[in-house]
Formats: structure tokens, C-alpha cells, sequence
């Protein structure tokens, strides 16, 4: 079983200011949250940084991610290593992935700049359902539409800045693999949950 936060942004998004180090850091020292998903906005500079800094602990796994802004809404890309080629439309975007093994989530679809029920239209492989910084309204509609989609619901902390770090994570029946935890979310064998009390550094 894996606790992974599966949306974390760092001081390579334009609105972020967390370091790829202390992500690392603190994920080292978290007692049970061990996998993190870097998915900033429309760049992996963060998550090759997190990658290489997490080779000297074996027992955490820093997965693939990026937040792209397709023109109809956000939309999460999690297991490719690239960026999709542009100009970013959620087709286009989700054929990316496709074509890379890879997994895409509609982040907070009722918010900001989510897909909300425009998702339906879209071969999408999971919900954010619990989304840290997102009204509980807006997280029980996210829920509701993947409810209606047949989709599994993910959780990410969507962390700016380092105190936000690991509110919330998805709960994955999977083993310490990037592989089989993309697989393990796409089959649904997920659990959303906030966690108990923040750690504080």
C-alpha cells in the first residue's frame, strides 16, 4: 500500500515557491506519506530536480507530473517524462498520454480553471475528488461527477507553498512502483483521505 499526495507544485510553476529539496525533505520525514506526484504548471524542470534528489532514499518515489492549461481547462498528466506538444487541447493532451502509458486526471474540475462537467466529454482516467485548497462544496461535486463518470477519485494537497504539503493523499493498493501505482489508480484501487494533523518542520 501506498499514501501518495498526487498534486504538488514547486518554485517551477510561476505561483509556486516550495523547492524540489523540500519536497524531498519532507517527504523523507513524513512517517507514512511516501510517494509525491510533482505536477507543475506546464513544466517538469521541478519534477527531474525531485526525481534526483529523492535517488539517496530508497524508500520514497517522486512520480511524473505536470499540470498542463489546455485552452478548455486544467488537466493532469501523471507517468510521462515530456511535455505535449502544443498548441494544449484536452484531446490532443489526452492522446499524449495514450500513447505514453501515462494517466490523466481532471484536477479540481469545479474550480478555477477545472473542466467540471465538460470532463464527461473526455477519456479521462480519474477525478480529483479531494483537492486541499478547494471549497468542500466544489470537492463533493468533483465526487459526484466521478460518481456519474465511473471514475476512480485521486486526492492532492495541489501544495504551493511547503506548509500546505500533505493535507490530503490517495490511499493506493499498490506496490513501491510508478508503474504499478499508475495501473493501481486506474483500476480504482484508491482511497482519498485528509490527514489526521499537519507535520510541521
Amino acid at each position: 500500500m501506498v499514501r501518495a499526495d498526487l498534486h504538488i507544485h514547486t518554485k517551477y510553476s510561476p505561483d509556486a515557491c516550495t523547492s524540489p529539496k523540500t519536497v524531498v525533505d519532507r517527504l523523507n520525514a513524513h512517517p507514512t506519506i511516501k510517494a509525491a506526484a510533482i505536477t507543475d504548471h506546464n513544466a517538469l524542470e521541478g519534477f527531474f530536480k525531485a526525481k534526483e534528489l529523492a535517488k539517496a532514499y530508497p524508500d520514497i518515489i517522486i512520480i511524473p507530473g505536470v499540470e498542463i492549461t489546455a485552452l478548455e481547462g486544467e488537466i493532469i498528466v501523471l507517468g510521462a517524462e515530456e511535455l505535449p506538444p502544443k498548441p494544449w487541447n484536452v484531446r490532443s493532451t489526452i492522446d499524449f498520454a495514450r500513447k505514453r502509458d501515462a494517466l490523466v486526471v481532471a484536477p479540481h474540475p469545479y474550480r478555477g480553471y477545472g473542466l467540471g462537467a465538460l470532463a464527461k466529454a473526455y477519456r479521462i482516467d480519474a477525478i480529483e475528488t479531494l483537492n486541499a485548497i478547494t471549497s468542500p462544496e466544489a470537492n463533493e461535486a468533483a465526487e459526484n461527477l466521478a460518481k456519474e463518470m465511473n471514475l476512480p477519485g485521486v486526492a492532492g494537497s495541489d501544495a504551493h507553498e511547503p506548509d500546505e504539503l500533505w493535507s490530503v493523499y490517495t490511499e493506493i493498493q499498490a506496490s513501491f512502483d510508478v508503474d504499478a501505482i499508475l495501473k493501481a489508480i486506474k483500476k480504482g484501487l484508491v482511497r482519498v483521505s485528509y490527514t489526521e494533523k499537519p507535520m510541521r518542520f
